[in-house]
């Protein structure tokens, strides 16, 4: 006998327990129900796409609706348009549409920011590590950068570790990292004092950083700082001797040094004979009493010099002095590179004469006088055939600007020269 089963009061009578169950309904195969409409990545610009619609063949094949939303758009809407996407994103100023919103740059920087403290810095490391293997090194600085600002920010925003001990150990990690790190960067980019800044930073967080040491070697050796570069090298070197890359640096900082110190022997064994050169010359010029200034103007006159000849060192060269011959009146000159103190005017006039110039002859050894100014801004008559030492000494002229000027005037015209000198002194 079957077992009767009590039903409960709110039971629906209605409901055939004894009928056959059917299957449940299926959709015919001959059925499509399409799926809901994307949305489009760029929106379409409905009247724009009238406009388009007016002038189209209406036999043509429709567009599908993302071709069709990029053809309502110009080339630089597009280009905005990408530039809020953060894959084709190339300047951040542009990046937010006309309410000032980009949902997805807003996303990217909250993923950033997820984590402990430890966590986000942790995150830049690896950012900037991945640029850095490709050599983005601008790129790659920029991910340290941010992860050393996380580390240092007085600002608290982020998720409080569950373990501070491993928080505090990850943190110091990272800023190590992202110091060392950064330093590569900033050396490859040549920013040299950077890199030894970060090096720094480097060092107070972990003294036995050999990394450090290199790239501050390498930094200052190519800032030519070889004496810092030496001390950095030669501390890294004895923290780890075998390191093959301290030891390719030291050795171009030895190099270099040696470089440095010929240099400056051989330029203080110059500046010694320059040094024994002036005091033998001033010795000299005192010993024939020549006078001699300098005025704040010189002329130029490149090397040229009073000088000893033939050896500058030896007291007993003869003197010899740059000297310009003005022919006054006719506005002319000539220079003589070196005017022997033994050697008399007439010895120079003789190669001189005659002048290309001088149409009417007036230039001649016998035809011609000497002048020459004196301390007080006077004149000299300077004879033709006595050296010139002899004139120089006594202390009546001086050689200013170590120049010797010597006047040379036609004989006829003396008078009228020494008039045009006069008035100039009491002009």
């Amino acid at each position: 006998m079957g077992q009767i089963e009590e039903l409960p009061d709110d039971y629906d009578e209605s409901l055939e327990v004894n009928k056959q169950p059917q299957p449940p309904a299926t959709e015919s195969k001959d059925e499509f129900t399409p799926p809901p409409p994307e949305e489009l990545p760029i929106p379409i610009k409905e009247e724009r796409l009238k406009d388009l619609n007016a002038g189209a063949d209406p036999m043509a094949p429709q567009m599908p609706p993302a071709m069709e939303a990029v053809s309502t758009h110009t080339t630089d809407e597009l280009a905005e348009i990408l530039n809020r996407t953060p894959l084709f994103m190339t300047d951040i100023n542009k990046a937010y549409d006309e309410k000032g919103e980009n949902p997805m740059l807003d996303a990217i920087r909250a993923l950033q920011n997820e984590g402990t403290r430890g966590d986000v810095a942790q995150n830049f490391r690896e950012q900037g590590n991945e640029a850095a293997r490709e050599k983005r090194w601008v790129d790659a600085k920029e991910h340290y950068s941010k992860g050393i600002a996380v580390l240092l920010a007085k600002e608290d925003k982020w998720d409080k570790p569950e373990d501070e001990k491993e928080e505090a150990r990850l943190r110091r990690e990272a800023e190590e990292a992202c110091y060392i790190n950064r330093a590569l960067c900033h050396l490859e980019l040549k920013n040299y004092r950077s890199t030894t800044l970060d090096c720094a930073a480097v060092l107070k967080l972990n003294p036995k950083n050999v990394k450090a040491y290199y790239r501050s070697a390498m930094a200052l050796f190519s800032l030519d700082k070889i004496i810092e570069a030496e001390d950095v090298a030669t501390r890294g070197l004895k923290l780890d001797p075998a390191n093959k890359a301290l030891q390719m640096v030291a050795g171009k900082i030895g190099e270099r040094k040696a470089v440095i110190e010929r240099i400056a022997a051989r330029k203080k064994a110059e500046d010694e004979r320059t040094r024994k050169e002036k005091t033998l010359l001033s010795v000299a010029l005192k010993a024939r009493q020549i006078r001699t200034r300098k005025t704040d103007q010189p002329p130029e006159m490149e090397d040229v010099g009073i000088k000893l000849s033939p050896d500058p060192l030896s007291p007993e060269s003869t003197l010899e002095f740059p000297a310009v011959f003005l022919y006054h009146m006719d506005a002319q000159t000539d220079f003589i590179k070196a005017f022997s103190e033994m050697h008399s005017i007439e010895d120079h006039l003789d190669y001189m004469f005659p002048l290309p110039w001088d149409e009417k002859g007036e230039y001649k050894i016998n035809t011609v006088e000497c002048f020459m100014e004196t301390v007080t801004g006077g004149l000299i008559r300077a004879g033709k055939k006595v050296p010139l030492v002899q004139i120089l000494s006594g202390g009546k002229v001086e050689v200013v600007d170590e120049l010797v000027k010597i006047y040379i005037v036609p004989t006829s015209k003396s008078a009228k020269f020494i008039a045009e000198m006069k008035a100039r002194k009491e002009a």
